[in-house]
């Protein structure tokens, strides 16, 4: 590969692509791209370029020092981006806003391609984007413009990165601002997208992984399976899908056609509603498996309602449950996602 793609995930939310060439530094490619990220010497010697790199292959060399650098900096991911020559494809978290680092959110337009309902529950969202297509991370959210209300709405990519249209999955509001220009929404029309924004998206895959979603939550996870399978992951993943009414469970067939695509995929759904006949009536919390916590050794990654988030939260604490690592995002209608590590 002549060329890689560097994620840069600033503190702020924003995320913004470069392409580093080969033998490139990071540092070298973001000043090709007008970003500037923070840097001093770019010798190697002051630190100050000092970023985390979260995925990908790289070599650092050994042209700094160690006041710079530690090694157990350098083994606990940290990276120089003056030093940094990327091997692959690399997610790298710097340690500054998009602001400070002169850069911002991306736009683009993109056209209604199709409008599916889904009970009373949902809406899948598919756009098609001309030109400039957002480069996104699997598990990230956008903001979309709500034509003629002066707001934009948020909501997290259910398709994969690289694929011909964008999908979304929507919490169907009545009286919502999105939920009603949708149901007079035809094809063709447009929308204008921001981002994508968030640190709530996908890792190296290293250990299994554990799903938790709630509502239409499940969107980033529909995106990350995807990416899973196209890899042709081999470790366990196991997906709990939590709703309050049957009819909120939705997307189902989606999920189920994982189990034959994705090698060690298993999932179960939940309803809260206590006049289910769901074979699994309750909380998510009640119905996660031993197995899937793999003793500690697992990522675990969770999307929904701050109620769902906290209650998972608190039910670890709670049982001493201490995953590899755990990432979560919070969603409440109206409100842009709030993503925490």
């Amino acid at each position: 590969m002549s060329s890689f793609n560097i994620a840069l995930n600033f503190e702020d939310g924003v995320t913004r692509f470069i392409e580093c060439k080969a033998g490139e530094k990071v540092l070298d490619a973001a000043f090709r791209a007008r970003i500037n990220l923070p840097m001093d010497c770019s010798d190697g010697v002051c630190g100050t370029c000092k970023c985390k790199a979260e995925s990908g292959n790289y070599d650092l060399g050994d042209d700094y020092i160690e006041d710079a650098l530690s090694d157990d900096e350098k083994d606990g991911g940290l990276v120089l981006t003056c030093q940094m020559v990327p091997q692959s494809d690399c997610v790298i978290a710097v340690p500054a806003s998009s602001a400070v680092c002169k850069t911002g959110q991306s736009k683009c337009a993109a056209k209604v391609a199709k409008i599916e309902l889904h009970n009373d529950a949902a809406v899948v969202l598919e756009l098609d984007v001309e030109e400039n297509a957002p480069v996104f991370l699997p598990g990230q959210y956008v903001n979309i413009d709500v034509p003629g209300s002066a707001q934009h709405r948020s909501y997290s990519f259910s398709s994969a990165p690289g694929d011909s249209k964008l999908s979304f999955l929507i919490k169907k509001i009545p009286g919502g601002v999105m939920s009603s220009w949708l149901e007079a929404a035809k094809t063709g029309d447009k929308l204008e997208l921001i981002g994508p924004l968030g640190s709530f998206y996908l890792r190296d895959v290293q250990r299994p992984l554990l799903f938790l979603a709630g509502g239409t939550g499940l969107a980033p996870f529909l995106s990350m399976l995807e990416v899973l399978a196209r890899a042709n992951s081999q470790q366990k993943v196991h997906l709990i899908y939590g709703v309050t009414r049957d009819l909120d469970l939705v997307q189902v067939e989606a999920i189920e056609a994982y189990t034959a695509k994705l090698a060690n995929f298993s999932f179960s759904t939940v309803v809260a509603d206590e006049a289910s006949n769901h074979p699994r009536k309750g909380w998510v919390t009640q119905h996660i498996p031993a197995d899937a916590l793999n003793d500690g050794d697992v990522d675990v990654y969770l999307c929904g309602p701050p109620p769902m988030v906290d209650a998972v939260r608190k039910h670890f604490d709670d049982n001493g449950v201490k995953p590899n690592s755990f990432h979560y995002e919070k969603f409440t209608p109206n409100v842009a996602p709030k993503a925490a590590a």
